[in-house]
């Protein structure tokens, strides 16, 4: 599991329920009305604005943010290394054996044992990671979506209990309940957009950051060795890639 994301979620959970329960109960700031209104409001325009399939491929990738990823950096550049040092034990054509649940890795092994043209392998990986950016893209783009049409419902719901509100003026007593529950709909908005999909879309900005740096690790990694098999040449030059305090070469 991803310590922050949980321990962020929750913090700002706990703290809107702590200010909530130091000022009053929480069915003060339950109200069907407003629930419907700004989550089945918010649904309803992300279908509109994308394809049922890529809405269900975001809500996907947002589950994946709870977890810690699979594999560093620093992993990365070592795998590449171990790598070097097979290819030059026991030859380039050795690679295509390595067995990895990686394909993206895999396809890195296969073109060193082809002894692919380094132009080659530089137009492999822009389009592996143009591939990957577009099925990112999407995810973040629906999340950002959510979080404008989330307070914007909120907004309407506070409209639409303003002029209740208003029909009720010749009962005094009502007036405060009745602004009470316009207001909560914004309320119900803002939380959605300020501690969800703001958040998500973030995190999965920041993944899609991560995931561009290693495929540029593995395919420099595989043009190294193509042009020096080397193992502590390829390490320096990929440890470049990752912070000073993470490098750290094992010879085997």
């Amino acid at each position: 599991m991803d310590l922050g994301t949980f321990l962020g979620l929750a913090s700002g959970i706990a703290l809107v329920l702590g200010a909530i329960f130091m000022g009053g109960t929480l069915m003060e700031f339950v109200n069907v009305p407003s629930i419907m209104i700004v989550i089945g409001g918010t649904v309803a325009s992300i279908c509109v604005a994308y394809p049922l399939k890529e809405v269900f491929q975001a809500f996907s990738a947002m589950m994946q943010i709870f977890s810690s990823r699979k594999v560093s950096d620093a992993e990365v550049v070592n795998m590449m290394v171990r790598i070097a040092e097979i290819s030059r034990r026991e030859g380039l054509v050795a690679l295509e054996n390595i067995h990895t649940e990686n394909a993206i890795l895999k396809k890195a092994c296969q073109l060193i044992a082809d002894n692919a043209d380094p132009a080659l392998i530089r137009e492999t990986v822009r389009i592996e990671i143009g591939s990957m950016k577009r099925r990112h893209a999407v995810g973040e783009a629906v999340f950002k979506s959510l979080a404008g049409y989330a307070p914007s419902y909120g907004m309407i719901g506070t409209l639409i209990g303003l002029v209740q509100m208003l029909t009720r003026l010749d009962d005094p007593k009502t007036l405060g309940p009745a602004m009470a529950v316009a207001i909560i709909t914004t309320f119900y908005g803002s939380m959605l957009s300020t501690l969800l999909f703001l958040p998500v879309a973030g995190k999965l900005r920041a993944r899609t950051l991560n995931e561009t740096l290693q495929l540029e690790i593995i395919f420099e990694g595989a043009k190294c060795i193509l042009e020096n098999n080397n193992p502590r040449l390829v390490y320096e030059k990929l440890s470049s890639f990752i912070a000073p305090r993470e490098r750290r070469y094992e010879r085997r």
